[in-house]
Parts: C-alpha cells; structure tokens; sequence
C-alpha cells in the first residue's frame, strides 16, 4: 500500500554491516505482522464483514422445522374434536417459509449501511498501517543518525590518533616538547567518551525500533539502507494547497469519515422506512399423530399421511401509533448523520494543519540543511587551517582543539539536518498518497 513511499524515504540511508541486519522494507512488514492494534483492527474489519454479509442474508427467505410431543392425562380432545375422559398423547411435525416482500426498502438500506461500514473499517486498518510505518520509519531514521554519528566520533579519534602519532615522532626528534601531547591524549579521552556515548545512544535507538517491531529476540538486530543524498535534492514538492487537493482524495483518514457518512444517511432511511407498511408471505405444512388410551388408533404412518395440512399466506402490517418512537428515531438518525458530515470536516482540517505544518518543517529542514553543509565547508577549512598553524609552530594545542571540536559539532547538526530533511520531504509524500 503505502509501504513503497515510505521506503523510498531511505532509498539513501547509509548502513553499518552487523550481524543480522534488516531493511526498511522487512521492519515495516515485520511491524504489520506483529502489532496488537493492528490485528484487533483486522478482526473489526472481519465482523464489519461478517454485519454486511448478514444483511445481504437478510433478503432470503428464512424456513424452520418443528417437532412437539406432549402427553395428556385427564380429558382429552380427540380427532372427532370432543373431550373424552381418557389419557392421551399427541406427536405433531411441521416445516413454514416465510419472506418479506416489502419493508419500505429497510433491508436495501441495511445492505448499503453497512457496506459502508466495511469500506470505514478497511480504511482505518489503511490508516493504522500508515500510522505504524510512519512510527517503523522514524526510529528507523534515528538508528542511521546514531551510527552515522557513531561514525563521526571514530573518525574524531582516527584523526586524534594520526596527530598524536605525528607529535610523537617530533618528541623523538627533539622538535617539540613532552608536554606538547598532554593536551592530545586529554583530548583522546574526550572523544573515547564521546563515542561510547554514541555507542549507547545507538544500541537504545535499535531497542526501540525492535520494540516498535515488537521482537521477541532483538540481541543480534541491526538495521541497514543506501545513502540519503539523493533524495534530498529532490527538493520540497509542490504546494500545501496541492498537497491538500490530492490527498482529499487519497488518504484513508478522509475516506472512513466519508463512508460514515454514506452509513449515517442510510441509517436515516432506514429509520423512515419505519413508516411504510410491510408485506410478508408465509407458507407452512403439517402434520400430527393421535393417540388415545382405550380407544382404536390408525397406525402413525397412516396418521401422518392422513392428518397432513398445507397452508400460504400474506401478511400485512400497517404502523398507525407507536408512542412516536419512529418520528425520534428519525430524529436521531438525521442528527447523527449530521454529526457525521461535521467529523468529515473536521478530519479534513485536521489533515490540511498537518500538511501546513509538514511542508513549513520540510521548508526549515532544508534551510538548516543547506546551512549546514556551508558551515561543513568552513569548519573543515577552519581546521586545515588551525592544523597549518599548530604544525608551523603559530598556535597552541587549544586553539586546534576549538576547531576540531568545532568540526565535530557542524558534522553532527550536519547529519541531524540531512535526515531530519530526508524525513520530512517523504512526509509530505506520504500525505499527499
């Protein structure tokens, strides 16, 4: 369904090799496959279905078979129809038909009622996976932050390692002094804190996309995708306005308040079929075996055939009065229908805020991302150039600390901002489907 579009929202998210890793794709299914909510909205959707085919049901006519015994003592009514002072038994079988011809259309209305309420249903369990793969999506976005971020912090301290290796072979040669690599390893320290940190952040950011998954075993999990760059430069599609356009006319949310509202006016006509007279045909047969004490019987099988009785009939009902109960449901029915059309506009300004408010984040995402990536380019040219200086002996080992750890902070607001606009623009793609 919408599984594809939100795939397409890591097309280009860069992954770590673990030991078992999943893609995009298998968390979302694993996720629907799982989920309680989701599979308590399956079952609605079954009895939705099981309501509606029970309507349909209704049109068909319904037979029954009976069978009574019943023994008497005492008097007794006999074939003659005359009471005999003696005991007696009596076995009667019967089969009836009966069907409605008209009910002032309430059947046809119950039909349509509630093929509505099975369209509402399949568009909230629609909903409920939408909902899921937007949560899947999301923690799976902040699992690639953390290990890109996790991979900044080890190439923080690769890049450590190299100056410390460099200093060390001047100390050897008697170009700089001892103290000269204090601030360093103080420095490397820093930076083996700030990656077990990273180290941490990621393991709770893969637990909680597990437990979104609702994994029973999610000790050897990882995630993995392709790079994000090139679904950032797509650019913010469109406008709200577009967007709002055509997702009136796809997204589930506006789809199940449309359908109650198709039920709520059947309802409605429904209760006014109320008013109407109804019409029935009934057909019945029967039969019945006598047995009198004391008195000469036929034998059952002769009985049976003998007393067979046929019987076809219409019936009509006419409501006149019925304490006004039919006018109030009317009432009532209009009233919730009329409820029913406010909640469709409702769910509609609800979804346009949404909008409104998705493409002015993907507006700000894309300006931070822009600005980001000047300020990569300066702070690695801030860097060059601070390492330039330290090695030429015009500044202190502070200084080319400040603009390392300057780097390192840009790289990281970098890699928030790129998949922080990744996610966004899908979003919006997401809402427009």
């Amino acid at each position: 369904m919408r599984t594809s579009i939100i795939i397409a929202i890591f097309c280009s998210l860069s992954a770590m090799v673990s030991a078992q890793q999943y893609t995009l794709e298998e968390c979302i299914n694993i996720a629907l496959q799982n989920n309680v909510n989701i599979k308590q909205q399956e079952l609605n959707k079954a009895q939705r279905h099981i309501a509606y085919t029970q309507a349909r049901n209704d049109l068909l006519p319904s037979v029954n078979a009976s069978a009574g015994q019943n023994f008497i003592f005492g008097r007794s009514i006999g074939l003659d129809n005359t009471y005999q002072n003696t005991n007696s038994s009596q076995t009667s079988l019967g089969v009836g038909a009966n069907i409605t011809l008209f009910d002032g259309l309430r059947m046809k209305h119950n039909i349509d009622a509630k093929r509505a309420d099975l369209s509402a249903a399949e568009a909230d369990l629609e909903k409920f996976k939408d909902d899921m793969e937007i949560s899947v999506a999301t923690a799976f976005l902040q699992v690639l932050l953390q290990k890109e971020l996790l991979q900044i912090a080890n190439e923080q301290i690769q890049l450590t390692d190299a100056n410390m290796n460099r200093r060390k072979e001047l100390i050897k040669s008697g170009k700089m002094a001892q103290g000269e690599i204090y601030e360093l390893e103080a420095q490397r320290a820093r930076e083996e804190q700030n990656k077990v940190q990273a180290e941490s952040n990621l393991k709770l950011a893969l637990l909680d996309l597990a437990q979104i998954m609702e994994l029973d075993d999610f000790s050897n999990f990882d995630v993995s995708a392709p790079p994000v760059e090139s679904i950032i430069s797509e650019g913010v599609p469109l406008s709200p306005f577009d967007i709002f356009q055509t997702a009136l006319l796809t997204r589930p949310e506006i789809k199940a308040a449309e359908y109650r509202w198709q039920s709520s006016e059947k309802e409605v006509l429904m209760a006014k079929s109320q008013l109407y007279p109804s019409l029935s045909f009934g057909a019945n047969f029967g039969t019945g075996y006598y047995n009198m004490s004391g008195r000469p019987n036929d034998s059952f099988n002769k009985q049976i055939r003998n007393n067979m009785s046929n019987s076809l009939g219409f019936s009509l009902r006419i409501p006149i009065f019925n304490k006004f109960q039919t006018r109030d449901n009317i009432r009532l029915a209009e009233l919730a229908a009329a409820n029913s059309q406010l909640e469709i506009d409702k769910v509609k300004i609800d979804l346009r805020k949404r909008i409104e408010q998705a493409y002015q984040n993907a507006l700000g995402a894309q300006s931070k991302w822009r600005a980001t990536q000047k300020s990569e380019l300066s702070g690695r040219e801030a860097y060059r150039f601070a390492q330039e200086k330290f090695d030429n002996g015009r500044a202190n080992p502070y200084e080319l600390f400040q603009a390392k750890s300057s780097l390192t902070q840009t790289l990281s607001d970098q890699a928030q901002a790129k998949y922080e606009y990744a996610f966004r623009l899908k979003i919006l793609e997401l809402l427009k489907n």
